[in-house]
């Protein structure tokens, strides 16, 4: 007798939510390749066997204004794929990150009787932190990636399982930095910077400009110093390009690549990355960072009101203090951000003591995520 054919709805926002949706459907499909899901993702999500009703990008925009500025679009796509999941249920939902888009969406759902999974705590302990009175109502069940986050949810009577971080898996604990260096063919005497301006266009449009001048600034101190730029998409590439031309630093040696982050990580003595999930990366990858981020004025006005922690970076969160430095917004400027990078570089021993506290971090975050995320939520396809 054939199993009965089970509905899963996911919605994932950005990229990394792309990312952590298609290790989940493959680690549920493991369990039941029976399964069908439906709903919203990106390249890896389709790959991964999702059938998309709507465009994963229509919905990664950041900050208020951003969000503000489409929010015709995204709240028309949330309205029409809610009525399409009231009229045809699945028989659970998942809601990955994107939370501005996704607890209304549950809190409909689970009134109509869904089980509703969120992956990936909304970030509760850094600010809004009244929202968890919405997610206790809006959910069935929270995957958390971090562990000092179940706490929260179990004082707050949510159910909650910690799972780890996919990063941590994916991600070698001993990263091979030689290697990388004789395949990117650079000698292990130059001095190697990986400069990490985001995923997004708005991202990238307010960080190109910053980052050509501070590398022309270590260019004054290390002439010999040579900078890795990893872009994610044609468009952010074309953006630092005219970015480049306008400054007329075509000369500098800045290498652009397409893609290949996790590579220039291995690869860089020091890294300068916009905050975000990249900060992470370069945690597990071992190597020293210097974070940094510029936001519309009303939109960081906004954020620092409701923010209660003192920083923003995901390595000092975990850490529970500053690790690494964090210039942000007006602190942003290419004369801090290079003396900063220029800090650490010079420092052997600040570098290996951030190595063995990554190392640590790296053995917490390991926990075979996608199994574990997807062990604890497919008892509810069967109630």
């Amino acid at each position: 007798m054939q199993p009965q054919t089970k509905t899963i709805a996911m919605v994932a926002g950005e990229a990394s939510g792309d990312l952590l949706g298609s290790h989940l459907i493959e680690a549920i499909r493991r369990e039941r390749p029976e399964v069908r899901i439906i709903g919203i993702g990106g390249p890896k999500m389709q790959s991964a066997g999702m059938q998309v009703l709507f465009p994963m990008e229509k919905l990664a925009v950041n900050g208020y204004i951003e969000v503000l500025k489409h929010f015709r679009e995204i709240f028309g796509i949330r309205n029409k794929l809610r009525a399409q999941l009231i009229a045809n249920p699945p028989d659970m939902f998942i809601g990955v990150d994107a939370p501005d888009f996704n607890l209304g969406l549950e809190l409909a759902l689970r009134k109509r009787g869904i089980p509703v999974v969120h992956y990936v705590s909304p970030s509760i302990w850094a600010w809004r932190g009244k929202r968890i009175r919405k997610i206790k109502r809006a959910v069935s069940h929270i995957l958390a990636l971090f562990p000092f986050e179940a706490p929260l949810y179990e004082k707050a009577g949510v159910p909650v399982t910690y799972v780890g971080h996919p990063l941590a898996d994916m991600l070698p604990e001993k990263p091979n930095r030689p290697a990388m260096r004789e395949q990117m063919r650079l000698t292990e005497k130059e001095i190697v910077f990986a400069f990490l301006p985001g995923s997004r266009q708005g991202e990238v449009r307010r960080l190109a400009r910053i980052y050509i001048e501070t590398a022309r600034l270590i260019l004054e101190k290390i002439p010999s110093a040579r900078f890795l730029v990893p872009l994610a998409t044609r468009e952010t590439r074309t953006l630092f390009e005219e970015e480049q031309w306008r400054m007329e630093a075509r000369q500098l040696p800045i290498s652009l690549l397409f893609g290949h982050a996790h590579d220039a990580m291995i690869a860089a003595d020091c890294v300068l990355v916009a905050s975000g999930t990249a900060t992470l990366e370069a945690a597990l990858l071992k190597r020293p960072m210097v974070i940094t981020y510029k936001v519309p004025k009303l939109t960081y006005w906004m954020m620092k009101r409701k923010a209660y922690l003192p920083y923003v970076g995901l390595p000092n969160i975990l850490a529970g203090k500053f690790v690494v430095p964090e210039l942000l917004q007006d602190d942003a400027t290419p004369e801090n951000l290079a003396q900063a990078l220029l800090n650490l570089v010079s420092n052997k021993q600040t570098v290996d003591k951030l190595a063995n506290i990554f190392a640590d971090m790296h053995a917490a975050l390991k926990q075979d995520t996608a199994s574990k995320a997807a062990q604890a939520i497919l008892p509810y396809l069967d109630r």
